[in-house]
């Protein structure tokens, strides 16, 4: 797997100062880097398979279950967030609680069934308390997410918060500053959005929900789907 990409070394920064900052004098390569085949792309249950039971990060002591990601293996966009959490985590499955059900009504205002995308996270294990995963826990498991978008091949990305934009983008900026334009991942459109779980705490108010909207709309204009509707309802 190519490593090399430039939001790659934006993470490997943050990495190292993470180590600084825990005191650390000497460079500690997460095992991501020394486990992950580099003889070209895999299925998504070969990934599944190198994931296993991961223990890679610290997350995996208070996981309850891997969340590894679900929907088309052939799917047209791809829907990436930053983590599970504890609906998740119980389940297995990523986006099931509140914020998962707004996400399903998105997909289906862009005219598509949940079965027909690829839904995932930038980390695979819940983080203590639903908090922002560390530099290192995205350095560990970036790379298992980059294989399944090559496993999936996406027409298309939408980047659900900060934490995914910065994370396949490789840029620090706030989401205000990025979202509502493409971006690329190795030649793969990336629309960052807002989280579903944002939207729902900026409830009643309208206003981000149909900036998501304006959002979705320019991936459906890209992906050549009809314009339906006005957009997600509550």
């Amino acid at each position: 797997m190519d490593y090399g990409s430039d939001n790659l070394i934006q993470l490997v920064r943050g990495y190292l100062a993470y180590q600084v900052d825990a005191g650390l004098r000497e460079v500690i390569l997460p095992p991501a880097f020394q486990d992950a085949p580099s003889d070209g792309p895999r299925s998504l249950p070969m990934i599944r398979e190198e994931l296993r039971d991961c223990s890679r990060c610290p997350l995996h002591q208070g996981r309850t279950h891997v969340v590894f990601g679900e929907g088309s293996s052939s799917a047209r966009v791809m829907f990436v967030g930053e983590g599970p959490g504890g609906d998740e985590d119980r389940e297995g499955r990523p986006f099931v609680g509140r914020a998962g059900r707004l996400l399903t009504k998105m997909i289906q205002a862009m005219g598509l069934d949940r079965s027909e995308v690829y839904i995932a996270n930038v980390v695979k294990c819940r983080p203590p308390g639903n908090r922002d995963p560390e530099p290192e826990e995205v350095v560990t498991c970036l790379p298992f997410l980059e294989a399944q978008i090559q496993a999936v091949n996406p027409e298309v990305i939408v980047a659900l918060g900060r934490v995914a934009a910065s994370a396949l983008l490789g840029r620090q900026e706030s989401l205000a500053k990025i979202r509502g334009e493409f971006h690329y991942w190795k030649g793969v459109p990336v629309m960052p959005t807002y989280h579903p779980s944002y939207l729902l705490r900026q409830e009643p108010d309208r206003r981000p929900k149909a900036e998501a909207w304006d959002d979705l709309k320019k991936v459906m204009a890209l992906l050549d789907l009809p314009v339906s509707g006005s957009g997600v309802k509550q």
